[in-house]
């Protein structure tokens, strides 16, 4: 879990180990990559206190390599040589001054809220797939987080989509936004246990997700954050509800004759029909099939792209949705019919422009 932080260059040769603590026949395991660091704790048998950096590479390599078994190891207090133990035989490797190593950040003067680890882990999959790679945004690589007293809304976009989710049940007593990278929460995802809480603190510079014996520091993305609310269109006439998987299958199987660049189909909707195209002109593809739907408001054609539309859709887990529209130029708002208590989300998807 703590190997994640490592990065694949890093600047400092001792940012390839992982630094070992032992105080009172406990572990502490940590590893960072100067903006994400995981630290965690467990019992072990000593017979001192010490530290060593040991190269993370090859000590994980040999533990998927061994049997469940005990091991051992013995580090030369002069040079920090390790020899590790097993029943099969004993490993050298050359490790490094504990001292070295780069402090990871302390939880001092934070705030901090607490919410449940499956609340935060859902938030994280329903928002993560919509952060940019575009490094020339930097605000907008990362999800943003917005403390309001008891609620929290995570926010991800890459000005072609949007999802914003929001929980109602957490404890907090302040009213804050900060954006956190992706790396971080995706290494958070993966760590998170099933039931516990966790308690996320921050300050000016840094996040701090704590939960069981672990922690997670991540340096947090100092860019403002683009006015989401403004993009949201607020007077959608048109409402289309139809099943979530059957519209998802659908796209899966027209995206497959859409042009590969712009990935377009067209939704052609009417009273109580959707009908789904799309064509890729270059090679004579094309491809068209209509869903029962339940729509209220003027008949209208909209572009979207359909890798967008399925990955929204793989996200949600209501059984139907709905989408709001207005114009075939405007957003669409994509939600679930059957919300989850103590949540929320929303989804928007902007056209692609239709050609003649």
């Amino acid at each position: 879990m703590v190997g994640g932080a490592i990065g694949t260059n890093p600047v400092l040769p001792i940012l390839e180990d992982f630094l070992f603590t032992i105080s009172n026949n406990q572990l502490t395991i940590a590893a960072t990559d100067l903006e994400t660091s995981i630290t965690t704790q467990l019992e072990v048998s000593s017979d001192k206190d010490g530290v060593v950096a040991v190269p993370a590479k090859i000590l994980l390599e040999t533990l998927k390599a061994l049997p469940q078994q005990p091991i051992t190891f013995t580090i030369d207090e002069e040079n920090f040589g390790i020899e590790i133990t097993s029943g099969y035989g004993k490993y050298r490797l050359a490790g490094e001054n504990g001292q070295d190593f780069p402090r990871i950040p302390d939880a001092e003067d934070v705030d901090a809220i607490s919410l449940s680890s499956p609340s935060l882990g859902q938030g994280i999959s329903k928002t993560i797939f919509a952060t940019s790679n575009d490094e020339l945004r930097p605000a907008m690589t990362g999800v943003y987080f917005q403390v309001d007293f008891n609620k929290l809304i995570m926010v991800a976009t890459d000005a072609h989509k949007l999802v914003k989710h929001t929980f109602t049940n957490i404890e907090s007593e302040v009213s804050t936004s900060f954006i956190v990278p992706k790396k971080a929460l995706n290494l958070l995802k993966n760590a998170l246990p099933n039931g516990d809480s966790v308690k996320l603190s921050f300050d000016k510079a840094n996040a701090f997700f704590q939960f069981g014996e672990t922690n997670l520091v991540c340096r947090l993305i100092d860019a403002r954050y683009p006015d989401y609310n403004a993009v949201i269109p607020v007077d959608n006439p048109n409402t289309l509800t139809l099943s979530r998987t059957d519209f998802q299958n659908s796209l899966k199987r027209i995206a497959i004759y859409a042009n590969k660049t712009t990935n377009q189909v067209i939704l052609n909707i009417n009273d109580g029909s959707l009908t789904i195209s799309a064509q890729d002109l270059d090679f004579s593809n094309e491809a068209t099939e209509q869903l029962a739907c339940t729509y209220e408001g003027d008949p209208l054609t909209i572009g979207f792209n359909a890798k967008f539309l399925i990955e929204m859709l793989g996200v949600l887990e209501s059984d139907e949705v709905k989408m709001e529209l207005s114009t075939s130029t405007r957003a669409g708002i994509l939600l679930p019919v059957e919300e989850v208590d103590g949540e929320e989300i929303l989804m928007l998807v902007m056209p692609v422009m239709l050609s003649n």
